[in-house]
Protein backbone atom coordinates (compact mmCIF):
# COMPACT_ATOMS: atom_id res chain seq x y z
CA UNK A 1 0.00 0.00 0.00
CA UNK A 2 1.13 3.51 -0.72
CA UNK A 3 1.84 6.08 1.95
CA UNK A 4 -1.50 6.71 3.75
CA UNK A 5 -0.53 10.30 4.48
CA UNK A 6 -0.06 10.90 0.76
CA UNK A 7 -3.31 9.12 -0.10
CA UNK A 8 -5.32 11.33 2.24
CA UNK A 9 -3.25 14.42 1.53
CA UNK A 10 -2.43 15.27 5.17
CA UNK A 11 0.78 16.06 7.05
CA UNK A 12 2.54 13.48 9.16
CA UNK A 13 1.80 15.44 12.32
CA UNK A 14 -1.92 15.88 11.54
CA UNK A 15 -4.34 15.18 14.36
CA UNK A 16 -7.32 12.81 14.26
CA UNK A 17 -9.83 15.53 13.27
CA UNK A 18 -7.78 16.61 10.25
CA UNK A 19 -7.40 12.99 9.15
CA UNK A 20 -11.14 12.32 9.49
CA UNK A 21 -12.07 15.49 7.63
CA UNK A 22 -9.68 14.68 4.76
CA UNK A 23 -11.02 11.14 4.51
CA UNK A 24 -14.63 12.28 4.31
CA UNK A 25 -13.86 14.87 1.64
CA UNK A 26 -11.95 12.46 -0.59
CA UNK A 27 -14.32 9.55 -0.02
CA UNK A 28 -17.26 11.68 -1.14
CA UNK A 29 -15.59 12.60 -4.42
CA UNK A 30 -14.15 9.12 -5.05
CA UNK A 31 -17.25 7.09 -4.18
CA UNK A 32 -18.22 4.62 -6.94
CA UNK A 33 -21.76 5.99 -7.04
CA UNK A 34 -20.39 9.38 -7.99
CA UNK A 35 -18.07 7.89 -10.62
CA UNK A 36 -20.09 5.19 -12.32
CA UNK A 37 -18.25 5.61 -15.60
CA UNK A 38 -14.85 5.26 -13.98
CA UNK A 39 -13.80 1.58 -13.59
CA UNK A 40 -11.01 2.53 -11.17
CA UNK A 41 -13.23 4.44 -8.80
CA UNK A 42 -13.77 1.37 -6.59
CA UNK A 43 -10.05 0.82 -6.20
CA UNK A 44 -9.43 4.43 -5.24
CA UNK A 45 -12.27 4.36 -2.71
CA UNK A 46 -10.92 1.12 -1.16
CA UNK A 47 -7.42 2.64 -0.95
CA UNK A 48 -8.83 5.68 0.86
CA UNK A 49 -10.57 3.36 3.34
CA UNK A 50 -7.39 1.41 4.04
CA UNK A 51 -5.41 4.59 4.59
CA UNK A 52 -8.00 5.96 7.00
CA UNK A 53 -8.14 2.61 8.81
CA UNK A 54 -4.40 2.81 9.47
CA UNK A 55 -4.29 6.44 10.56
CA UNK A 56 -7.42 6.59 12.71
CA UNK A 57 -6.08 3.90 15.10
CA UNK A 58 -3.23 5.32 17.23
CA UNK A 59 -1.53 1.92 17.62
CA UNK A 60 -1.64 1.10 13.90
CA UNK A 61 -0.48 4.62 13.10
CA UNK A 62 2.43 4.29 15.56
CA UNK A 63 3.50 0.94 14.08
CA UNK A 64 3.34 2.38 10.57
CA UNK A 65 5.41 5.42 11.61
CA UNK A 66 8.05 3.18 13.19
CA UNK A 67 8.21 0.96 10.13
CA UNK A 68 8.47 4.02 7.86
CA UNK A 69 11.26 5.40 10.07
CA UNK A 70 13.16 2.11 9.78
CA UNK A 71 12.77 2.15 5.99
CA UNK A 72 14.00 5.73 5.87
CA UNK A 73 16.97 4.82 8.08
CA UNK A 74 17.83 1.93 5.76
CA UNK A 75 17.70 4.28 2.79
CA UNK A 76 20.07 6.67 4.53
CA UNK A 77 22.45 3.81 5.34
CA UNK A 78 22.36 2.70 1.73
CA UNK A 79 23.15 6.25 0.65
CA UNK A 80 26.08 6.37 3.08
CA UNK A 81 27.34 3.01 1.82
CA UNK A 82 27.13 4.23 -1.77
CA UNK A 83 29.07 7.35 -0.86
CA UNK A 84 31.73 5.25 0.87
CA UNK A 85 31.94 2.96 -2.15
CA UNK A 86 32.38 5.97 -4.41
CA UNK A 87 35.10 7.27 -2.08
CA UNK A 88 36.90 3.91 -2.23
CA UNK A 89 36.62 3.92 -6.02
CA UNK A 90 38.07 7.45 -6.11
CA UNK A 91 40.95 6.34 -3.86
CA UNK A 92 41.61 3.39 -6.17
CA UNK A 93 41.68 5.69 -9.18
CA UNK A 94 44.10 7.96 -7.34
CA UNK A 95 46.31 4.98 -6.51
CA UNK A 96 46.35 3.90 -10.15
CA UNK A 97 47.21 7.45 -11.23
CA UNK A 98 50.09 7.49 -8.74
CA UNK A 99 51.34 4.13 -10.04
CA UNK A 100 51.20 5.45 -13.59
CA UNK A 101 53.15 8.54 -12.55
CA UNK A 102 55.81 6.39 -10.85
CA UNK A 103 56.08 4.24 -13.97
CA UNK A 104 56.52 7.35 -16.09
CA UNK A 105 59.22 8.63 -13.72
CA UNK A 106 61.07 5.30 -13.95
CA UNK A 107 60.94 5.45 -17.75
CA UNK A 108 62.30 9.01 -17.67
CA UNK A 109 65.15 7.91 -15.41
CA UNK A 110 65.99 5.11 -17.86
CA UNK A 111 66.01 7.57 -20.76
CA UNK A 112 68.32 9.92 -18.83
CA UNK A 113 70.71 7.04 -18.10
CA UNK A 114 70.83 6.06 -21.77
CA UNK A 115 71.47 9.67 -22.73
CA UNK A 116 74.34 9.89 -20.22
CA UNK A 117 75.90 6.70 -21.64
CA UNK A 118 75.60 8.06 -25.19
CA UNK A 119 77.32 11.31 -24.18
CA UNK A 120 80.11 9.37 -22.46
CA UNK A 121 80.62 7.26 -25.59
CA UNK A 122 80.75 10.43 -27.71
CA UNK A 123 83.43 11.91 -25.45
CA UNK A 124 85.50 8.69 -25.70
CA UNK A 125 85.14 8.75 -29.49
CA UNK A 126 86.35 12.36 -29.65
CA UNK A 127 89.38 11.49 -27.48
CA UNK A 128 90.30 8.55 -29.74
CA UNK A 129 89.89 10.78 -32.81
CA UNK A 130 92.25 13.37 -31.38
CA UNK A 131 94.77 10.66 -30.50
CA UNK A 132 94.60 9.15 -34.00
CA UNK A 133 95.01 12.58 -35.61
CA UNK A 134 98.10 13.27 -33.48
CA UNK A 135 99.62 9.96 -34.52
CA UNK A 136 98.81 10.67 -38.18
CA UNK A 137 100.58 14.04 -37.95
CA UNK A 138 103.63 12.35 -36.40
CA UNK A 139 103.67 9.76 -39.19
CA UNK A 140 103.45 12.51 -41.79
CA UNK A 141 106.38 14.32 -40.18
CA UNK A 142 108.51 11.17 -40.27
CA UNK A 143 107.58 10.54 -43.90
CA UNK A 144 108.55 14.11 -44.83
CA UNK A 145 111.89 13.76 -43.08
CA UNK A 146 112.56 10.46 -44.91
CA UNK A 147 111.72 12.02 -48.24
CA UNK A 148 114.03 15.01 -47.60
CA UNK A 149 116.85 12.66 -46.68
CA UNK A 150 116.28 10.65 -49.87
CA UNK A 151 116.31 13.84 -51.93
CA UNK A 152 119.60 14.95 -50.42
CA UNK A 153 121.08 11.52 -50.97
CA UNK A 154 120.05 11.51 -54.64
CA UNK A 155 121.54 14.92 -55.12
CA UNK A 156 124.80 13.79 -53.51
CA UNK A 157 124.96 10.69 -55.72
CA UNK A 158 124.36 12.69 -58.90
CA UNK A 159 127.29 14.99 -58.05
CA UNK A 160 129.76 12.09 -57.39
CA UNK A 161 131.58 10.03 -60.19
CA UNK A 162 130.36 6.52 -61.08
CA UNK A 163 131.76 3.85 -58.77
CA UNK A 164 132.56 0.24 -59.52
CA UNK A 165 129.92 -2.48 -59.75
CA UNK A 166 130.33 -3.62 -56.18
CA UNK A 167 129.78 -0.18 -54.77
CA UNK A 168 126.70 0.26 -57.01
CA UNK A 169 125.23 -2.89 -55.49
CA UNK A 170 125.83 -1.55 -52.02
CA UNK A 171 124.07 1.72 -52.93
CA UNK A 172 121.11 -0.19 -54.27
CA UNK A 173 120.79 -2.10 -51.03
CA UNK A 174 120.89 1.13 -49.05
CA UNK A 175 118.22 2.61 -51.32
CA UNK A 176 116.04 -0.49 -50.80
CA UNK A 177 116.39 -0.14 -47.05
CA UNK A 178 115.46 3.55 -47.29
CA UNK A 179 112.44 2.69 -49.38
CA UNK A 180 111.37 0.13 -46.79
CA UNK A 181 111.69 2.83 -44.13
CA UNK A 182 109.42 5.16 -46.10
CA UNK A 183 106.81 2.39 -46.43
CA UNK A 184 106.97 1.82 -42.71
CA UNK A 185 106.34 5.53 -42.21
CA UNK A 186 103.14 5.42 -44.33
CA UNK A 187 99.67 5.55 -42.60
CA UNK A 188 99.56 1.75 -42.21
CA UNK A 189 102.13 2.12 -39.45
CA UNK A 190 99.54 3.81 -37.29
CA UNK A 191 97.50 0.62 -37.01
CA UNK A 192 99.61 -0.98 -34.23
CA UNK A 193 99.13 2.18 -32.18
CA UNK A 194 95.37 1.99 -32.69
CA UNK A 195 95.45 -1.65 -31.60
CA UNK A 196 97.28 -0.66 -28.45
CA UNK A 197 94.64 2.02 -27.85
CA UNK A 198 91.96 -0.68 -28.15
CA UNK A 199 93.72 -2.72 -25.51
CA UNK A 200 93.87 0.33 -23.26
CA UNK A 201 90.11 1.08 -23.61
CA UNK A 202 88.18 -2.21 -23.80
CA UNK A 203 84.45 -2.18 -24.57
CA UNK A 204 84.69 0.59 -27.25
CA UNK A 205 84.80 -1.71 -30.30
CA UNK A 206 81.88 -0.01 -32.02
CA UNK A 207 83.52 3.39 -31.67
CA UNK A 208 86.86 2.06 -33.04
CA UNK A 209 85.08 0.44 -36.00
CA UNK A 210 83.43 3.73 -36.92
CA UNK A 211 86.75 5.55 -36.59
CA UNK A 212 88.49 2.90 -38.71
CA UNK A 213 85.89 3.33 -41.46
CA UNK A 214 86.60 7.08 -41.61
CA UNK A 215 90.40 6.64 -41.84
CA UNK A 216 90.19 3.69 -44.27
CA UNK A 217 88.03 5.77 -46.61
CA UNK A 218 90.57 8.59 -46.54
CA UNK A 219 93.43 6.14 -47.09
CA UNK A 220 91.75 4.65 -50.19
CA UNK A 221 91.65 8.16 -51.75
CA UNK A 222 95.17 9.56 -51.13
CA UNK A 223 95.97 13.16 -51.82
CA UNK A 224 98.53 13.82 -54.52
CA UNK A 225 101.55 15.96 -53.76
CA UNK A 226 102.48 18.78 -56.03
CA UNK A 227 105.65 16.91 -57.01
CA UNK A 228 103.62 13.92 -58.26
CA UNK A 229 104.37 11.61 -55.33
CA UNK A 230 101.58 10.05 -53.29
CA UNK A 231 102.73 10.85 -49.79
CA UNK A 232 101.10 10.24 -46.47
CA UNK A 233 99.47 13.66 -46.26
CA UNK A 234 96.29 12.26 -47.81
CA UNK A 235 95.83 10.25 -44.67
CA UNK A 236 95.48 13.33 -42.46
CA UNK A 237 91.84 14.29 -42.06
CA UNK A 238 91.09 17.98 -41.51
CA UNK A 239 89.82 18.76 -38.01
CA UNK A 240 86.50 20.23 -39.12
CA UNK A 241 85.65 17.29 -41.39
CA UNK A 242 86.68 14.82 -38.70
CA UNK A 243 84.40 16.33 -36.06
CA UNK A 244 81.52 16.58 -38.56
CA UNK A 245 81.82 12.89 -39.41
CA UNK A 246 81.98 11.91 -35.75
CA UNK A 247 78.91 13.97 -34.86
CA UNK A 248 77.02 12.42 -37.79
CA UNK A 249 77.86 8.92 -36.55
CA UNK A 250 76.85 9.42 -32.92
CA UNK A 251 73.86 11.69 -33.48
CA UNK A 252 70.52 10.19 -32.47
CA UNK A 253 67.01 11.67 -32.79
CA UNK A 254 65.90 13.33 -29.58
CA UNK A 255 62.90 11.58 -28.01
CA UNK A 256 59.58 13.45 -28.18
CA UNK A 257 58.72 14.85 -24.77
CA UNK A 258 55.66 13.10 -23.40
CA UNK A 259 52.70 14.83 -21.76
CA UNK A 260 51.64 14.25 -18.16
CA UNK A 261 48.16 12.75 -17.53
CA UNK A 262 45.17 15.10 -17.46
CA UNK A 263 43.01 15.78 -14.39
CA UNK A 264 39.19 15.63 -14.64
CA UNK A 265 36.93 17.51 -12.23
CA UNK A 266 33.29 18.64 -12.12
CA UNK A 267 32.07 22.15 -11.34
CA UNK A 268 28.50 22.86 -10.17
CA UNK A 269 27.40 26.28 -11.40
CA UNK A 270 24.23 28.37 -11.31
CA UNK A 271 22.23 29.36 -14.37
CA UNK A 272 23.04 33.02 -13.81
CA UNK A 273 26.77 32.22 -13.98
CA UNK A 274 26.32 31.02 -17.56
CA UNK A 275 24.13 33.96 -18.51
CA UNK A 276 26.43 36.60 -17.00
CA UNK A 277 29.74 34.77 -17.76
CA UNK A 278 30.79 34.79 -14.11
CA UNK A 279 33.99 32.77 -13.53
CA UNK A 280 33.81 30.00 -10.93
CA UNK A 281 36.45 28.35 -8.74
CA UNK A 282 37.15 24.61 -8.61
CA UNK A 283 39.33 22.74 -6.15
CA UNK A 284 41.61 19.92 -7.29
CA UNK A 285 42.50 16.79 -5.36
CA UNK A 286 45.91 18.25 -4.50
CA UNK A 287 44.33 21.27 -2.79
CA UNK A 288 44.88 23.80 -5.57
CA UNK A 289 42.07 26.14 -6.60
CA UNK A 290 41.67 27.13 -10.23
CA UNK A 291 39.59 29.86 -11.82
CA UNK A 292 37.34 28.58 -14.62
CA UNK A 293 36.16 31.23 -17.12
CA UNK A 294 32.60 30.79 -18.42
CA UNK A 295 32.48 32.07 -21.97
CA UNK A 296 29.72 32.00 -24.56
CA UNK A 297 29.02 28.58 -26.06
CA UNK A 298 28.96 26.63 -22.77
CA UNK A 299 26.02 24.70 -21.37
CA UNK A 300 25.25 21.81 -19.03
CA UNK A 301 27.76 19.01 -19.68
CA UNK A 302 30.28 21.17 -21.53
CA UNK A 303 33.98 20.53 -20.85
CA UNK A 304 36.39 23.43 -20.29
CA UNK A 305 40.07 22.61 -20.85
CA UNK A 306 42.62 24.51 -18.75
CA UNK A 307 45.90 23.98 -20.59
CA UNK A 308 49.04 23.34 -18.56
CA UNK A 309 47.25 23.41 -15.18
CA UNK A 310 47.37 19.64 -14.52
CA UNK A 311 50.12 17.38 -13.25
CA UNK A 312 53.70 18.68 -13.54
CA UNK A 313 56.31 15.93 -13.74
CA UNK A 314 60.05 16.22 -14.49
CA UNK A 315 61.03 15.99 -18.19
CA UNK A 316 57.36 15.96 -19.25
CA UNK A 317 54.96 18.52 -20.63
CA UNK A 318 52.42 19.70 -18.00
CA UNK A 319 49.01 18.04 -18.23
CA UNK A 320 45.65 19.79 -18.58
CA UNK A 321 42.63 20.12 -16.30
CA UNK A 322 39.28 19.10 -17.83
CA UNK A 323 36.36 20.76 -16.03
CA UNK A 324 32.86 19.35 -16.71
CA UNK A 325 30.11 21.90 -16.06
CA UNK A 326 26.95 20.85 -14.19
CA UNK A 327 24.17 23.46 -14.05
CA UNK A 328 22.42 23.46 -10.69
CA UNK A 329 18.69 22.71 -11.04
CA UNK A 330 17.01 25.48 -9.10
CA UNK A 331 14.07 27.73 -9.87
CA UNK A 332 11.42 27.29 -12.57
CA UNK A 333 13.88 27.19 -15.49
CA UNK A 334 15.63 24.04 -16.71
CA UNK A 335 18.57 23.83 -19.13
CA UNK A 336 18.07 21.86 -22.36
CA UNK A 337 21.20 22.35 -24.49
CA UNK A 338 21.24 26.07 -25.26
CA UNK A 339 17.45 26.34 -24.71
CA UNK A 340 15.67 27.03 -21.41
CA UNK A 341 12.43 25.27 -20.48
CA UNK A 342 9.60 26.59 -18.35
CA UNK A 343 6.58 24.50 -17.27
CA UNK A 344 3.33 26.51 -17.44
CA UNK A 345 0.29 25.10 -15.61
CA UNK A 346 -2.80 26.04 -17.61
CA UNK A 347 -6.50 25.58 -16.93
CA UNK A 348 -8.51 23.52 -19.39
CA UNK A 349 -10.62 26.44 -20.58
CA UNK A 350 -7.52 28.59 -21.14
CA UNK A 351 -5.92 25.84 -23.20
CA UNK A 352 -9.06 25.54 -25.33
CA UNK A 353 -9.87 29.24 -25.74
CA UNK A 354 -6.38 30.74 -25.47
CA UNK A 355 -5.20 33.45 -23.10
CA UNK A 356 -2.53 35.99 -22.21
CA UNK A 357 -0.21 34.98 -19.39
CA UNK A 358 3.14 35.79 -17.82
CA UNK A 359 6.03 33.36 -17.46
CA UNK A 360 9.39 33.53 -15.74
CA UNK A 361 12.31 34.23 -18.09
CA UNK A 362 16.06 34.33 -17.53
CA UNK A 363 16.00 38.12 -17.26
CA UNK A 364 12.63 38.63 -15.57
CA UNK A 365 8.91 38.06 -16.32
CA UNK A 366 7.91 37.63 -19.98
CA UNK A 367 4.38 38.06 -21.38
CA UNK A 368 3.29 35.44 -23.90
CA UNK A 369 0.13 34.65 -25.83
CA UNK A 370 -1.24 31.12 -25.57
CA UNK A 371 -3.13 30.32 -28.78
CA UNK A 372 -6.47 28.55 -28.76
CA UNK A 373 -6.35 24.78 -28.64
CA UNK A 374 -2.84 24.80 -27.23
CA UNK A 375 -1.33 21.32 -27.03
CA UNK A 376 0.94 19.84 -24.41
CA UNK A 377 2.95 18.14 -27.15
CA UNK A 378 4.05 21.37 -28.82
CA UNK A 379 5.86 23.89 -26.58
CA UNK A 380 5.59 27.63 -27.13
CA UNK A 381 8.85 29.13 -28.33
CA UNK A 382 10.15 32.58 -27.34
CA UNK A 383 13.23 33.27 -29.44
CA UNK A 384 16.62 34.55 -28.21
CA UNK A 385 15.92 34.10 -24.49
CA UNK A 386 18.13 31.06 -23.94
CA UNK A 387 21.84 30.57 -23.30
CA UNK A 388 24.41 32.41 -25.48
CA UNK A 389 26.06 30.33 -28.19
CA UNK A 390 29.61 30.64 -29.41
CA UNK A 391 28.57 32.33 -32.71
CA UNK A 392 26.91 35.28 -30.94
CA UNK A 393 23.32 33.97 -31.11
CA UNK A 394 21.21 32.70 -28.22
CA UNK A 395 18.97 29.75 -27.63
CA UNK A 396 15.21 29.99 -27.10
CA UNK A 397 12.85 29.89 -24.15
CA UNK A 398 10.53 26.88 -24.49
CA UNK A 399 7.25 27.03 -22.56
CA UNK A 400 5.79 23.58 -21.92
CA UNK A 401 2.05 23.67 -21.35
CA UNK A 402 0.75 21.49 -18.54
CA UNK A 403 -3.04 21.33 -18.34
CA UNK A 404 -4.22 21.22 -14.73
CA UNK A 405 -7.70 20.77 -13.31
CA UNK A 406 -9.12 22.68 -10.39
CA UNK A 407 -9.02 21.09 -6.97
CA UNK A 408 -12.78 20.64 -6.52
CA UNK A 409 -14.88 18.97 -9.27
CA UNK A 410 -16.95 21.25 -11.51
CA UNK A 411 -20.34 19.82 -12.53
CA UNK A 412 -20.49 21.85 -15.72
CA UNK A 413 -17.08 20.65 -16.90
CA UNK A 414 -17.98 17.10 -15.89
CA UNK A 415 -21.24 17.19 -17.90
CA UNK A 416 -19.38 18.66 -20.88
CA UNK A 417 -16.80 15.91 -20.78
CA UNK A 418 -19.51 13.25 -20.60
CA UNK A 419 -21.23 14.89 -23.53
CA UNK A 420 -18.01 14.82 -25.55
CA UNK A 421 -17.35 11.22 -24.61
CA UNK A 422 -20.77 9.64 -24.98
CA UNK A 423 -22.52 12.10 -27.23
CA UNK A 424 -25.83 13.96 -26.72
CA UNK A 425 -28.69 11.77 -25.64
CA UNK A 426 -32.18 12.74 -24.41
Amino acid sequence: MRDPYSILGVRRDADADEIKSAWRSKAKTAHPDQNQDDPDAGKRFAELGQAYDVLKDPQKRNRYDQRAARVESMKREQTIMQQREEARAAAERARQAKANAERVMAELARIDAEKARAEKAAEALMAKAEMAQAKAEAAQARATQAKDAQTRENQAKSSQPREPQGKETTAREAQARETQGRQDARPDAAKPSAASADATHPGDSETDDALSQIFDQRRDEPEKHPDGDHGSRGFLLPGFQLITSLVRLIRKPQPVQEKAPDITVEATIALQDLLQHNPVMVQLSDGRELRVPLEAGLTDGSIVRLGGKGLKLPNMQPGDVLVTLRVLKSGPLAVDGFDLRYSLPLALQDAVLGCECEVEGPEGPVKITVPAWASTEQPLRVEALGLPRGDGTRGDLLVDIRISLQESPDDKITDLMRLLKHGLYL
